[in-house]
C-alpha cells in the first residue's frame, strides 16, 4: 500500500511539472493574446496620435473621463482585455471613456518637444471630448509620466476640467528612487546626456526598455521566472502574457522631448518649483484649481510617495485628497475592477 501511495505521489508530482513547463511554454508556442477589446471609435487624429472614444454600454455620468499615459509605453495596460481592462470597468460603472494614445513616434519626429504634445495632441484632443461629449466639464487621468503631463495640462489650459486624478504620477523630482549618483552627476553638469541624445534624435524603443529594465527588474529573467512560479495556473499564465505585451511595449521617444524632460524636470525640477514653462505658459500647481485625487503605491520602485505627494502643498483646490495604497507602479491598471476608493471618490464628482 505505501509502494502505491507514493507512485500515486510521484505520478501526481510529474502531471503537476508537465503542467507547468507547458504553460511556461505558451508564451512561445501560441499566438499573442488579442488586447484591446473593448469597443471604441477613433474621434480624431493628427500625425501618429489617436483619441479614442469608449461609449458607456450603461452612461449614468455626465462628466466624461480623458485618459493620459506615459509617452515610453503604448497604453495598452489600460485594456489588456476582458475584466483585465481599466477602461472596460469605467464603462460598466456609468463612464464614457476618452484616451488620446499618442501612437509611435518615427524618426521624423525627432525635433517634437514637450510643448508641441501640448499644442498638437493634448489640448485639442481635449476639445474634441467636450465637443463630442456635449459636456460642461471633464475629469483629467493620468498615469505615471502621462499623470506629469496631465499635471502640466491641468496648470495650462482653459478646457473646463472638474476632476484631476493622478495615479502613480512624479512632480517632485528632487529625489529618485534609484541610481542617485547618476541623477545628481545629470544634476550638476558632470554628466551631459545631450549630445547623446542629439546623435540618436530619436530614443530607440529598445533603449527606453533597457532603462526601465534596469530601475524595475534588476534580473533580466525576473518576469519569467513570475511565470514559470504558477505556470501550471492556465489564468496565471493567460494574464502574465498580456501583461508581459505591455511590459515588452516600449516606444520611442522623440529626442528633444527627452531633453526638456531632463532639463525641465530631472535637473531643474521646475514643476514642483512652479517654474515650468509650456509653450510661452507658465504651467505653476497653483494655478489648478479641480477636484484633486493622488495616489501612490506603496512598492512602486519607479516613482515613490516622495515623488508624489508634495503636490498636495502646491495646488490651489480646495478638495484635495492622497491616498497610499497597496501594491506596485502598475498593479492600479490590472485589477478589471476600479478600486472601491475611486470608484466612491469619482462617484460623488461627476453629475
Amino acid at each position: 500500500m505505501a509502494n502505491n501511495e507514493l507512485n500515486q505521489a510521484q505520478y501526481e508530482l510529474v502531471e503537476h511539472e508537465l503542467k507547468r513547463w507547458r504553460g511556461y511554454n505558451r508564451q512561445w508556442s501560441e499566438r499573442l493574446p488579442e488586447i484591446g477589446q473593448t469597443p471604441k471609435e477613433a474621434i480624431w487624429k493628427k500625425n501618429k496620435a489617436t483619441l479614442w472614444y469608449y461609449p458607456s454600454p450603461n452612461k449614468r455620468f455626465s462628466v466624461p473621463l480623458y485618459l493620459i499615459y506615459s509617452l515610453v509605453n503604448q497604453p495598452s495596460i489600460l485594456d489588456l482585455g476582458p475584466n483585465m481592462s481599466m477602461i472596460e470597468a469605467f464603462g460598466k460603472e456609468g463612464y464614457d471613456v476618452y484616451l488620446i494614445d499618442f501612437g509611435i513616434p518615427g524618426y521624423e519626429d525627432k525635433d517634437m518637444t514637450l510643448d508641441d504634445y501640448f499644442s498638437q495632441y493634448i489640448e485639442p484632443a481635449s476639445e474634441r471630448v467636450l465637443a463630442h461629449s456635449n459636456a460642461k466639464e471633464i475629469t483629467v487621468i493620468g498615469f505615471c509620466l502621462g499623470g506629469t503631463l496631465a499635471t502640466m495640462f491641468a496648470a495650462i489650459t482653459k478646457v473646463p476640467i472638474k476632476n484631476l486624478v493622478l495615479l502613480a504620477t512624479p512632480v517632485d523630482f528632487s529625489q529618485t528612487p534609484v541610481f542617485d549618483e547618476w541623477a545628481k552627476a545629470i544634476k550638476d553638469g558632470s554628466f551631459n546626456m545631450e549630445e547623446i541624445i542629439d546623435a540618436m534624435g530619436l530614443i530607440p524603443a529598445q533603449v527606453i526598455k533597457a532603462g526601465m529594465r534596469l530601475i524595475t527588474s534588476p534580473l533580466y529573467f525576473s518576469p519569467q521566472a513570475t511565470l514559470l512560479q504558477k505556470s501550471y495556473d492556465d489564468s496565471h499564465v493567460e494574464r502574465w502574457r498580456r501583461i508581459n505585451m505591455w511590459a515588452e511595449g516600449h516606444i520611442p521617444l522623440p529626442g528633444a522631448t527627452l531633453k526638456q524632460l531632463l532639463n525641465d524636470l530631472g535637473k531643474e525640477n521646475k514643476l514642483i518649483r512652479n517654474k515650468q514653462m509650456i509653450n510661452n505658459k507658465g504651467a505653476s500647481l497653483k494655478n489648478i484649481k479641480a477636484n484633486l485625487l493622488t495616489v501612490a503605491t506603496a512598492y512602486d520602485r519607479l516613482v515613490p510617495a516622495e515623488q508624489i505627494k508634495p503636490i498636495m502643498n502646491h495646488i490651489s483646490s480646495k478638495d484635495k485628497t492622497y491616498l497610499e495604497v497597496q501594491g506596485g507602479h502598475a498593479s492600479l491598471a490590472l485589477t478589471g475592477t476600479i478600486p472601491d476608493y475611486l470608484s466612491k471618490w469619482l462617484a460623488k464628482r461627476s453629475n
